[in-house]
């Protein structure tokens, strides 16, 4: 499989991204420079986080003008499998990819820590790798990560099972005391309507190697590899 992680100016979790698909799970990457059309033959495009093009405006906001997410957008609405990180799941947002907003930590702080997160489907992309209600740990980083939606909105959001992972305590209790930036519904990664596009505020390449704490984060690169091999295997009739 090919992977392509995307680069934009500001982003600082590109090399991260790229050395864990790279070096720990033996992939196949290129990096996808933001002025550029081509996705270069890849399977799974990659929005690493950072602060794409310094966070102007506002997180997210210029970077779905680059040359580059209009390719994204095409290939996403085809069927192509992305995944957005922290900053590439706010450029997500930005770019009706997926729906929704990310508004400023409640506590109007950044925060950096270990949070655990309860798995809530798993016949997607994404978490073919993980038990349904599992509980799982890895970092957040981030100022605005405070996931909201209208209620209604949210409301149809829940209804179509587009909420893969949740904010929760260690034994999977979804409650605000475990709610660390003040999402809706502890909201951490939701999913696109026909399952290709993923964006989530954890870091799941920050927990890819027991030597960072967790090797939780590296099942979901895992899980897409899965997914497109099946999908490869299903198409040759093998």
């Amino acid at each position: 499989m090919r992977f392509g992680v995307v680069v934009f100016p500001g982003s600082n979790c590109d090399y991260d991204c790229f050395y864990v698909l790279r070096d720990v799970l033996r992939q196949e990457v290129v990096f996808l420079w933001h002025g550029d059309r081509d996705l270069r033959g890849c399977d799974c495009v990659v929005l690493p986080g950072g602060f794409s093009y310094g966070d102007y405006l506002r997180t997210g906001a210029i970077a779905r003008f680059s040359p580059i997410m209009r390719s994204v957008r095409d290939f996403a609405l085809s069927g192509g499998i992305v995944l957005g990180i922290c900053n590439g799941f706010q450029i997500l947002l930005e770019s009706g990819l997926l729906p929704g907003a990310l508004l400023p930590n409640r506590n109007g702080r950044f925060i950096c820590r270990h949070v655990f997160l309860r798995v809530e489907r798993t016949d997607t992309p994404f978490t073919l790798l993980f038990a349904p209600g599992e509980v799982i740990r890895i970092p957040i980083a981030h100022y605005q990560g405070n996931f909201f939606l209208p209620p209604d909105e949210l409301i149809k959001l829940e209804r179509r099972g587009q909420v893969l992972f949740r904010y929760c305590g260690p034994s999977g209790e979804v409650e605000e005391a475990w709610n660390p930036n003040g999402s809706a519904n502890n909201i951490a990664g939701i999913v696109s309507p026909n399952l290709c596009v993923m964006g989530m505020m954890p870091h799941p390449e920050r927990a890819s190697e027991e030597l960072l704490g967790s090797t939780d984060g590296q099942r979901i690169f895992l899980s897409v590899v899965k997914w497109l091999e099946e999908k490869r295997h299903a198409r040759c009739g093998t």
